[in-house]
């Protein structure tokens, strides 16, 4: 009985093993997918399945070159991958046992959301062009530093008129952290995901690439169609109306307690 129970316990902790180690790999795969790197990680099973076939054929000038390339391939791959490295360490880093313990104030998020709302769909209307990008758990420091601080409250007016065309800030991403805007006409990262409609334009891309290195909001503001699209976690959605928008900041931007009750309540509980 003993045995039984002890060979039963081993089972259970083969299948436990086997259970954690393919969902690592289905996670790298999703984490892979779309990107340069796959191809590249496919390079790579070619060179292990070469070195596995040389050794058990005896093929010591290819084994020789496969232990090399193994040998040196480690450093190889933490420069290669560096991006999606620090994307899984970022995605890491995002969870709830890193989270920030403070709730944000939410009358600061509903101001906030009515004036990026406010000001994306007059823009919209009007086909200006704009990048507005929300900073959440991922700290966005390195592209504030790309741009022109500003550290100016949020306001839908201050939005507008960065946006406007042949202006000095107008090209590139606004960045906010809050109730601020940090600063103006920073760099993104283009992503590199081949599998993007080529009907997106580069503010698109840079949307898409900085979500997928953070757990940012990005808006983008079509200048050919005034289409609003949102980008988070690496994926794009378009055609958002006022009330979808707001919507979805409200559920980004706020504990999931307070986004759930509709913005009505809300404001007569503030103005009560």
């Amino acid at each position: 009985m003993a045995d039984f129970t002890e060979n039963f316990l081993g089972y259970i902790i083969n299948a436990v093993d086997i259970l954690i180690v393919t969902y690592i790999i289905y996670k790298l795969i999703l984490l892979l997918r779309g990107t340069r790197a796959l191809q590249l990680f496919k390079g790579i099973m070619v060179i292990v399945i070469a070195m596995v076939a040389s050794s058990f054929l005896q093929l010591r000038t290819l084994q020789w070159l496969m232990d090399k390339a193994l040998s040196y391939g480690v450093f190889a791959i933490l420069v290669i991958f560096q991006p999606e490295l620090r994307r899984a360490l970022e995605q890491i880093g995002r969870g709830r046992l890193f989270a920030r313990s403070s709730a944000p104030d939410e009358k600061i998020v509903l101001d906030v959301v009515e004036a990026v709302v406010k000001a994306v769909f007059y823009m919209a209307k009007r086909r200006i062009g704009a990048l507005i990008v929300i900073e959440r758990e991922t700290g966005l420091s390195d592209y504030v530093e790309t741009g022109i601080g500003l550290t100016a409250r949020c306001s839908s007016e201050l939005l507008i008129n960065i946006f406007i065309p042949n202006t000095p800030l107008h090209d590139g991403a606004v960045i906010m952290r809050k109730d601020m805007v940090m600063a103006a006409g920073c760099y993104l990262p283009l992503s590199e995901n081949p599998t993007i409609s080529k009907e997106l334009g580069t503010r698109h891309r840079a949307a898409i690439g900085l979500s997928e290195v953070s757990d940012a909001i990005a808006i983008v503001v079509s200048e050919e169609t005034g289409q609003v699209s949102i980008a988070i976690n690496g994926e794009i959605t378009r055609n958002y109306t006022e009330e979808m928008l707001a919507k979805l900041l409200r559920e980004k931007l706020m504990p999931q307690s307070r986004a759930a009750s509709p913005l009505w309540q809300r404001k007569v509980k503030n103005d009560g």
